[in-house]
């Protein structure tokens, strides 16, 4: 796969880390193989320079060029609809304070600083005060702009509320919905396109809402890894805005064979449509992500499936290690 693409474009929270921890195998993937790798997340709380620092503590090659933030992202989009110097109610940390007035506006934290515009990323602090400026301004006209709106994030414990969440809460409130600077909006993927130079590049994720769906809508091909978010279920009744090229249970994949990876026909697998089941078989050997990427099509093409049923003992050895299965 590495040497179809010439840019790895890579999600973060549940793709390469979760919180603190490396996703597992996830550090000897992405040294090995001399890839170009730009990091694009839609986490706005950090400074791309932290967040390298971060990569790099972890053991991952990175510096700060090829980070890639929706904070950024959500500074250009403001840039370009309000004029220069405008107030700009933020919510979120001070790096993306700190982004707002790299492009020439003015950040303040209070509706009484009549902002023109509203800029919502995620904080851990953020809490109802600040909720109440934003809704003011809100309400008041200012336009507003979110950096991302994933309702969870990925950390050691396990998923927390995202953005997402606080964004529906203030969405709630004034009846307004914001422009969308992060996945599966275009303007995060099209900057990192843009600032890689990428000519044919493959963006890698682990939700199929916002990293999957995101590609498609930039015309990129697209990797799903099982390593954060999105479940084999979810993969299995995804819409057309949610389909990826290629599944794979990790970023290990990355040194194998791009077709065996690709979603489809498996010479090893058949899959066929009964009624409201599906039917799963195998001349091979157990292999769970395989039957995965030979039953997508087929389940796509009958969303009112009920089960995915397999025919002989490797099939039903596979389908049982998606846990949990459709």
């Amino acid at each position: 796969m590495r040497s179809v693409y010439d840019v790895l474009l890579l999600d973060l929270d549940g793709t390469v880390y979760r919180g603190a921890d490396p996703v597992p195998g996830a550090v000897d993937a992405l040294t090995v193989g001399g890839d170009r790798l730009f990091y694009v997340t839609n986490n706005a709380s950090r400074r791309p320079g932290d967040v390298a620092a971060h990569l790099r503590d972890l053991g991952f090659p990175a510096d700060e060029s090829t980070v890639v933030t929706s904070s950024q992202s959500a500074a250009r989009l403001l840039a370009e609809r309000v004029p220069a110097g405008s107030p700009v109610l933020v919510v979120g940390t001070e790096a993306l304070a700190e982004e707002i007035s790299g492009v020439g506006l003015t950040p303040v934290r209070s509706a009484d600083e009549r902002p023109v515009a509203v800029v919502q990323g995620h904080s851990p602090d953020t809490g109802w005060p600040i909720l109440a400026e934003a809704t003011l301004a809100i309400r008041s006209g200012a336009l507003w702009v979110a950096t991302n709106v994933d309702s969870t994030l990925p950390t050691e414990r396990g998923l927390v509320l995202g953005n997402g969440s606080m964004v529906a809460a203030v969405r709630s409130a004034t009846g307004a919905e914001p422009v969308v600077a992060g996945k599966p909006a275009a303007p995060l993927l099209e900057d990192a396109i843009s600032r890689s130079a990428a000519g044919r590049p493959l963006v890698v994720g682990d939700r199929l809402d916002t990293d999957i769906e995101g590609a498609v809508a930039v015309g990129a091909d697209s990797l799903l890894v099982l390593t954060g978010v999105s479940t084999v279920a979810d993969l299995l009744r995804a819409p057309v805005s949610q389909r990826p090229t290629y599944v794979a249970d990790s970023l290990s994949c990355l040194d194998a064979d791009v077709e065996t990876l690709r979603v489809g026909f498996d010479v090893w697998w058949t899959a066929t449509a009964d009624g409201r089941d599906l039917h799963l078989e195998t001349t091979g050997p157990v292999d769970p992500m395989a039957a995965l990427r030979a039953v997508l099509p087929v389940a796509w093409a009958n969303p009112e499936f009920e089960r995915v049923v397999g025919v002989n003992d490797s099939a039903r050895s596979s389908i049982e290690a998606w846990s949990p299965a459709a």
